[in-house]
């Protein structure tokens, strides 16, 4: 870890879903955070470590939350690692053509992938560090580039994650203004073997289906490289930008 990176505290909101669990036990093990802190609506399974209980979409309790972390010390990294592409009552669902849409399953997208990572940041941003350096990184998505799609499809899950791109943009701007050493970004982790990508995996070329453990690993050393001048950039999980 980059010496100008320890101490304070990270937390891992989504830490109770696949890559997010992956992505707090990494950061346990790569130690130098005095703590790490998992949030999510459930304890994550195992986790002995400091949890505390949140949603995305439930502003008041992301405020209850960011209080007790204020009590604990600047927040050195921030990781959003929640999402939705689909449910199994079929409500949400990728969708194949534009006969597809609902305004139902359009709203939920926008909400848990876009709104929700923005809410965190509207009340964790203002507890990193004025002078010192810090990271913000929500998991994005390739199929939310803009440039990069050439396929068509996945309306709700490509836009809302277009979406949750420019919010991240924007918060960079407005983060820098009062900490210019405070990153923010947009991360693509690749092909995740977790719940979310499970009945969408036939076209995944050999070796490019990655363990959460796999894909912690890369972000996490993605994370260590990038400075404020990478600050309201999409990346890979191999460190190469993305177009939006």
């Amino acid at each position: 870890m980059r010496a100008d990176m320890t101490g304070g505290v990270a937390v891992v909101v989504g830490a109770s879903g696949g890559i997010g669990r992956a992505v707090a036990d990494g950061l346990v093990a790569g130690g130098g955070f005095d703590r790490v802190v998992a949030l999510s609506r459930r304890r994550p399974d195992g986790w002995r470590g400091d949890w505390i209980t949140a949603d995305v979409l439930d502003e008041a309790g992301l405020a209850a939350a960011a209080a007790d972390l204020a009590a604990m010390g600047p927040l050195r990294r921030i990781v959003v690692a929640s999402g939705l592409l689909h449910r199994d009552d079929g409500s949400v669902s990728p969708e194949k053509s534009m006969r597809s849409l609902s305004l139902e399953a359009l709203t939920t997208l926008f909400a848990v992938n876009a709104a929700g990572p923005a809410l965190v940041a509207k009340h964790l941003l203002p507890l990193t560090p004025r002078h010192q350096p810090s990271l913000f990184a929500a998991l994005s998505a390739r199929v939310g580039s803009i440039g990069d799609n050439e396929l068509g499809g996945w309306y709700g899950y490509r836009a809302s994650k277009a979406a949750l791109n420019m919010l991240i943009r924007t918060l960079a701007i407005e983060h820098r203004r009062t900490r210019p050493l405070g990153v923010c970004v947009a991360l693509h982790p690749g092909t995740v073997d977790t719940a979310l990508s499970k009945p969408f995996r036939s076209g995944v070329p050999d070796g490019r289906l990655f363990s959460t453990e796999q894909s912690a690993a890369t972000l996490l050393r993605v994370i260590e490289e990038l400075g404020p001048e990478a600050s309201g950039g999409f990346y890979a999980w191999d460190g190469s930008p993305i177009p939006w």
